[in-house]
């Protein structure tokens, strides 16, 4: 059971690709909106680089209007990207716009990319977002577009990196786990928005059945859990300059539909 919040809360899910936000976070986003929650998308990176056929203003356009046709299907307001693909680094010019989207937005939630991944887009995004919330109170740091600071208890929560393992093949668990199992075949329509990604994935990195293959992430998440057939996965960021000590919201609002793992967090000491 979903415990309805009488505030309603903010939430913004952020990672690098148009798709990415898809296969791993969508469903909990799905389920915070169902709650009352605002929902926004932020993709950083424009998609340029997924394809083999068309050129770069064809394939940037097309994405855009993915992520567009998967952002209604969600019901929220998407951020239009920043940057081109491969071009997402920990810098002082792109951070600063990054930052300015935190500000407008003003989130409660972020959902964001995990830490470490097979690629560096996906590390580069969790960076960048990390810090762009850290200052999101801070009047000396100007963002571009200028938008005024705002203090709030903010929580992060990363999710699961691709194959639910880190770029040196490591396994990465989980410290909770959201059932998704009711929205499932939401999440299935959002990703199948990205049908540029599908074809460009299946035929350079020979993933096949691109939609299958985020049920059986989601379903291995939901082994991991013991408890949910389907389901995402979250590690929630340290509370410092963010909010105070035990700060977790996803937890207060998605109340059974979300398991915290006792294990993880004593691993934590």
């Amino acid at each position: 059971m979903i415990k309805k919040e009488k505030k309603s809360l903010t939430v913004l899910a952020a990672a690098a690709h148009p798709d990415d936000i898809e296969f791993t976070m969508s469903g909990t986003l799905l389920l915070l909106k169902q709650a009352g929650a605002d929902i926004h998308i932020f993709n950083i990176a424009n998609g340029s680089c997924g394809t083999e056929e068309f050129s770069k203003e064809e394939i940037i356009r097309m994405r855009a209007e993915e992520a567009a046709a998967s952002a209604r299907e969600a019901g929220a307001h998407l951020f239009p990207s920043l940057a081109d693909d491969l071009n997402l680094f920990y810098e002082p010019v792109l951070l600063a716009k990054v930052a300015s989207v935190i500000r407008q937005s003003k989130p409660d939630i972020m959902l964001i990319s995990s830490p470490e991944d097979y690629m560096e887009d996906h590390q580069n995004a969790c960076r960048l977002l990390v810090t762009a919330a850290f200052v999101r109170g801070m009047p000396n740091y100007l963002t571009d577009p200028p938008m005024p600071p705002f203090n709030n208890e903010m929580a992060l929560y990363h999710a699961m990196p691709h194959g639910l393992r880190d770029s040196l093949r490591r396994r990465v668990y989980p410290g909770q786990y959201v059932n998704i199992s009711s929205v499932l075949g939401k999440k299935r329509i959002m990703l199948s928005q990205h049908r540029s990604q599908k074809e460009w994935l299946d035929k350079s990195q020979g993933i096949d059945a691109y939609l299958t293959l985020m049920e059986t992430f989601s379903r291995e998440v939901g082994l991991l859990s013991k408890k949910f057939e389907y389901a995402e996965g979250w590690r929630r960021h340290s509370n410092w300059g963010y909010g105070p000590d035990g700060f977790d919201p996803l937890s207060d609002i998605l109340g059974d539909l979300c398991r915290t793992d006792p294990d993880y967090e004593k691993s934590l000491g």
